[in-house]
């Protein structure tokens, strides 16, 4: 059996350039394709040699300079427990497309500003506490009732989704959204994807409007870690059974303590320094991953946000 499998995806449209790919990762490592959805998907089982985290570095390095430019993704891992029983997940720029503050921010004319801020955030350039009492503090007055309106009106789910949740949960698995943004976004998104539970901030509230306030301790990096490590805990599962995705520098810790962690269209020094990262799949792609094959699939849509 082999040791490590390494996984090739690319989106729909691209099944010449993950054919290229393939063919070429085939003929040089002299391992097993087993296709999991056709022009899309497939596993590369290799010839057994350890499934050490160096020995996934060795692999990657020999098999990254096959792709050159072409938009397919890479990723290697130990072939044995693939299907993972908890997924952990950010939210914003992962499992929805924006970021919430920022489009808050919009409406009291700050968009621009905040983005800045949440960018360096995201990238770890500053500390992600701070960053987000100021930008917070920047919100105070703005009707509760706005909330309301940019879910209806400018949120959207990021592609795969639902998709990737309803097949996990199918399989026994349990699904947790966890955010540093807010719960008044976090119960919504949770509900319409179908997370079974989500934790998040709290943006305190008077006679209808924000302070400017958010409740402490704040939700940061550390506390998405905890979260992971107290699900895996209370399921009684190893930290091999667990898969935690994200984007931004308060992801990585809870990505590096998963039993696979990757980086969802992460900024730079979360990409760098994931074990795993998809820069061109959708949130499908994280089946793959998992050894699910395109039958396997449960495909399920949204509800409203």
């Amino acid at each position: 059996m082999a040791d490590l499998v390494a996984t090739f995806i690319a989106r729909p449209g691209n099944a010449s350039a993950i054919g290229e790919v393939v063919a070429d990762a085939e003929r040089s490592t002299g391992g097993t394709v087993r296709w999991l959805a056709p022009g899309e998907a497939a596993d590369l089982f290799l010839p057994a040699g350890g499934a050490s985290p160096e020995d996934r570095r060795r692999v990657d390095d020999a098999l990254r300079p096959l792709i050159g430019s072409r938009p397919v993704d890479l990723v290697v891992q130990p072939a044995a427990r693939r299907r993972k029983k908890l997924l952990v997940a950010d939210m914003d720029s992962t499992m929805i497309e924006e970021e919430c503050i920022d489009e808050l921010a919009d409406f009291v004319g700050l968009k621009a500003e905040v983005a800045a801020v949440t960018e360096q955030a995201m990238r770890g350039e500053i500390a992600f506490e701070p960053a987000l009492r100021a930008r917070v503090a920047l919100l105070e007055g703005l009707p509760l009732a706005t909330i309301d309106t940019i879910l209806k009106e400018r949120i959207h789910g990021a592609p795969g989704g639902p998709t990737l949740l309803a097949t996990m949960r199918a399989h026994g698995a349990r699904t947790v959204l966890v955010s540093g943004g807010f719960s008044l976004f976090t119960a919504r998104v949770a509900a319409a994807l179908g997370f079974d539970e989500e934790r998040a901030n709290t943006l305190l509230v008077d006679d209808g409007k924000l302070t400017g306030a958010v409740a402490e301790p704040i939700l940061g990096a550390e506390a998405k870690v905890a979260t992971l490590l107290a699900f895996t805990a209370s399921l009684g599962l190893a930290p091999a059974e667990t898969l935690a995705i994200g984007d931004g520098a308060n992801d990585l810790g809870m990505i590096l303590a998963a039993g696979l962690g990757v980086a969802m269209h992460a900024k730079p020094v979360v990409a760098a320094s994931a074990p795993a990262r998809l820069d061109h799949a959708d949130l499908t792609g994280l089946l793959y991953l998992q050894g699910y094959a395109a039958g396997d699939l449960v495909h399920a849509e949204a509800t409203p946000f």
